[in-house]
C-alpha cells in the first residue's frame, strides 16, 4: 500500500531508507546564547527513531549582526553555536537518521530590539508579532539594505555552510520561504528597489540565487544544499505570486542554475493548485521548471495524501510538520497499522515542554 512512501531514495549522496523528512519548525528551545541543548538532542532524535529517514532542524540563523529573528533561537554563527549541534548530530545519527541545517536570515521579522530589522526595503512588515514565539504588537519597520549589508548577508550564509559541514551536519538548507529575509527580496510589496535586485522577478530572486552559489562554493560541489520556498509567510498566509506560473517558472529555473541539490516547497495544502488558473501544484512546477528532486510540505500527515502525491510524480520526498509533533513515530506507526494521534493546538504546549524521559 505504500509502495512510495516507504521506497528508499536517493538524495545527492544521501541514501534515505523512505520518503518522510521532518519538515523544519521553529521551537525557540535553545540556550539564550542561540546554542543547541541536550534537551534540543533529545528532540530531534525521536524522530529518526520514530522511522523519518531526514530530518531538517529550524531555522538557525547565520550572523550575530542582524539575523536572528526570536530569543531562544539556535544560530551557527559561530564556532561554539556550531559545536553545540554536535550532540544533536550524533543524537539523530544513532537512531538511524540524517540531519540537514536549515540557514534562516530574519530580514525584517524580528521580534526582539536588539538590533534594528534590515530588509530589502524600508517596508513595516505586515500583520503581527508571533505571540507563540514571544512577540506582541506590530512589526518595526525595518532599514533598507546596501549593497554591503546584502554582500554581509551573503558571506554569512556560506560561512554558516562552512560551519555546519565541518561540525557534522549532513546538508543544510537555504530558507527561502515563509517571508523571512530572502523570500522579501521575491515578493513585489515588501522590495521596492529599483538596482539589481529589485523590480523583475528575475531581479527578486537573485540574492537568493547568490546566496546558494556562495554556499555552493564554500561546500563543494558534492555537499546537500537545499533550498526552501514558499508564498505565503508566517504574516501573510495568503499570499500568493502576481504573475502564477509566469513567476514559478523564473524561479524555479534561476534556482536550479545555482546547483542546489533539491527544491523543497511549502504551500498550505500541498496537494492543491498553486494557482487559481492551473491544475498544477507548487512542488510540480519545481518539478517541472528545476528538473530537481522536490520535497513537497503541507497538509500530508495523513499518510494516503503523501502516498498519492508521490505516486503521481508531484514530489520526491515528502515533509511532515504538526502531524509529526504529535506523531514522531509517525512512519513506524503507518508501517504497523496503528492509529496516529490526532493534531490540536492544545496538543503543541506538551510536545515543546516534554520531560526528560518522555524523550527516551
Amino acid at each position: 500500500m505504500w509502495n512510495n512512501l516507504f521506497s528508499n531514495f536517493q538524495l545527492g549522496g544521501l541514501d534515505l531508507p523512505n520518503r518522510a523528512v521532518l519538515a523544519p519548525m521553529t521551537r525557540t528551545s535553545a540556550e539564550l546564547s542561540g546554542k543547541a541543548n541536550e534537551k534540543m538532542a533529545r528532540y530531534y532524535a525521536r524522530f529518526a527513531k520514530g522511522g523519518i529517514g531526514l530530518v531538517i532542524t529550524e531555522g538557525l540563523y547565520p550572523n550575530h549582526v542582524n539575523s536572528r529573528s526570536y530569543n531562544y533561537q539556535p544560530g551557527i554563527a559561530d564556532e561554539d553555536q556550531a559545536a553545540s549541534w554536535q550532540p544533536v548530530i550524533e543524537a539523530v545519527h544513532r537512531e538511524g537518521g540524517k540531519v540537514i541545517a536549515q540557514l534562516m536570515h530574519a530580514g525584517a521579522l524580528v521580534q526582539h530590539n536588539d538590533f534594528t530589522a534590515i530588509a530589502p526595503s524600508a517596508v513595516q512588515p505586515v500583520g503581527e508579532l508571533l505571540k507563540e514565539h514571544g512577540g506582541s504588537g506590530e512589526f518595526a519597520t525595518p532599514r533598507e539594505m546596501t549593497k554591503e549589508d546584502i554582500q554581509i548577508a551573503i558571506d554569512s550564509f556560506a560561512q554558516a555552510a562552512v560551519r555546519a559541514k565541518k561540525v557534522g551536519f549532513d546538508g543544510v538548507e537555504v530558507h527561502g520561504a515563509n517571508g523571512y529575509l530572502l523570500d522579501q527580496f521575491v515578493t513585489d510589496y515588501t522590495n521596492q528597489r529599483t538596482d539589481e535586485y529589485g523590480g523583475s522577478t528575475e531581479n527578486r530572486i537573485r540574492l537568493t540565487v547568490e546566496v546558494l552559489h556562495a554556499i555552493r562554493s564554500a561546500v563543494g560541489p558534492n555537499y546537500i544544499v537545499g533550498v526552501r520556498i514558499s508564498q505565503g509567510k508566517v504574516n501573510d498566509f495568503h499570499h500568493k505570486w502576481a504573475n502564477g506560473e509566469k513567476d514559478a517558472q523564473t524561479i524555479f529555473e534561476q534556482l536550479a542554475e545555482a546547483s542546489p541539490t533539491y527544491i523543497h516547497t511549502t504551500e498550505y495544502k500541498a496537494f492543491a493548485p498553486a494557482f487559481a488558473n492551473t491544475q498544477f501544484t507548487l512542488a510540480e512546477l519545481a518539478k517541472r521548471y528545476s528538473h530537481l528532486p522536490v520535497i513537497a510540505n503541507g497538509k500530508l500527515g495523513d499518510p494516503e495524501k503523501a502516498e498519492s502525491l508521490l505516486a503521481d510524480g508531484a514530489a520526491n520526498m515528502i515533509a511532515i510538520g504538526r502531524e509529526a509533533l504529535v506523531n514522531p513515530d509517525w512512519v513506524n506507526k503507518i508501517k504497523e497499522g496503528r492509529a496516529l494521534n490526532v493534531f490540536c493546538h492544545q496538543s503543541l504546549e506538551p510536545i515543546a515542554t516534554l520531560r526528560e524521559e518522555e524523550y527516551a
